[in-house]
């Protein structure tokens, strides 16, 4: 299994390019950040840091969007990078909440996703593309043997059906081992049904992760109040899969839409922070179930049930009081038990 870290890119970048440089000395072969262009800074000029200051890191959003910039534009950019540092980069790529919303636009289509990832996959390939009209490009100085994965986050059936039949990665933005199985095989049966090898598609888990002393009341009741906000970012997803499919539909599972029955609103000003007031709603089952809370031992019992479920790499969200304690616990003890 791979371990990845995610973080918010908060000025200074100094420190996020530090994080990722205690990630990679701890065992993370994965470095990730939000891409919302008014929420925080711009990602990509912080990934050329990250990559100039480490060896083996890959890095890339979690995740970008087709609307905030144009396809062109997000596919140069990963290339570049990709021809400075070594491909070293991943697009994952979804609708856009936090990105289109502040901004006062719409989340992107299904579709819109599609055409994006084709030609952004192509385009970083080296390939040519028609960006459309008849406006066929390919960029001239790519050299060969480029490559660029797509990967795409994804919770609704017909998402979760277009992730398996085209994109290169599957992410997923929770930790719960029920919902994981049931994703897990939706991405897989829709790949193998349009003619590719399933295990191709490479699963991508991210949840927050919060490594207590022990599991006493009071420290699960401390980690669970850092972590709460997580289950309010996925609940801004999850009310657009209730908005279309209804609350109780074959088509999405109860144990993913019953606990946002309570949401009432949601300020993107808190979004991805630590004591969200707009995330009260989030009972603590829910944390539980979507975060890897308290001693090692849970973190490590958890992700072996992951990995057994199809997972291939587990992300962590390290937005809490405790980062670099978390990075340095994972390091110690629960990377070297997943890769023993």
């Amino acid at each position: 299994m791979d371990f990845g870290l995610v973080l918010q890119t908060d000025p200074p970048a100094s420190r996020v390019v530090d994080l990722m440089r205690r990630a990679e000395r701890n065992g993370f072969t994965y470095g990730w950040t939000f891409d919302s262009a008014v929420l925080w800074q711009e990602p990509f000029v912080i990934y050329s840091q990250i990559l100039a200051q480490t060896e083996r890191l890959t890095v890339g959003p979690m995740v970008t969007n087709p609307g905030t910039r144009t396809w062109e534009v997000t596919a140069s950019t990963f290339a570049t990078l990709n021809d400075m540092f070594g491909n070293r980069t991943v697009c994952g790529i979804g609708r856009g909440d936090s990105a289109m919303r502040v901004a006062g636009r719409k989340p992107n289509t299904l579709a819109r996703i599609s055409e994006a990832m084709k030609v952004i996959r192509a385009l970083g390939g080296g390939e040519e593309v028609d960006l459309g009209g008849g406006t066929v490009v390919r960029f001239p100085w790519i050299k060969p043997g480029a490559h660029l994965p797509v990967w795409m986050a994804a919770y609704g059936p017909k998402a979760l059906k277009m992730t398996g039949e085209e994109a290169d990665g599957f992410i997923l933005q929770l930790a719960d081992p029920y919902l994981t199985e049931y994703m897990v095989k939706a991405v897989k049966d829709a790949a193998a049904a349009a003619g590719r090898d399933p295990s191709e598609v490479t699963v991508c888990v991210a949840a927050p992760a919060y490594v207590t002393a022990d599991d006493s009341p009071g420290a699960l009741a401390h980690a669970r109040e850092q972590c709460r906000w997580f289950g309010g970012m996925v609940g801004n997803h999850v009310a657009d899969l209730v908005a279309k499919y209804g609350e109780h539909s074959a088509a999405v599972p109860d144990e993913l839409t019953d606990y946002i029955k309570a949401r009432q609103g949601y300020d993107y000003a808190h979004h991805g922070r630590s004591g969200n007031p707009d995330t009260r709603f989030v009972p603590d089952e829910i944390v539980d179930r979507f975060c890897l809370i308290g001693p090692v031992d849970r973190h490590v019992e958890k992700l072996r049930a992951l990995r057994d479920l199809g997972v291939d790499q587990f992300a962590v969200y390290d937005m809490h009081d405790a980062q670099e304690a978390v990075i340095d616990a994972y390091g110690a003890e629960v990377i070297p038990a997943l890769r023993a």
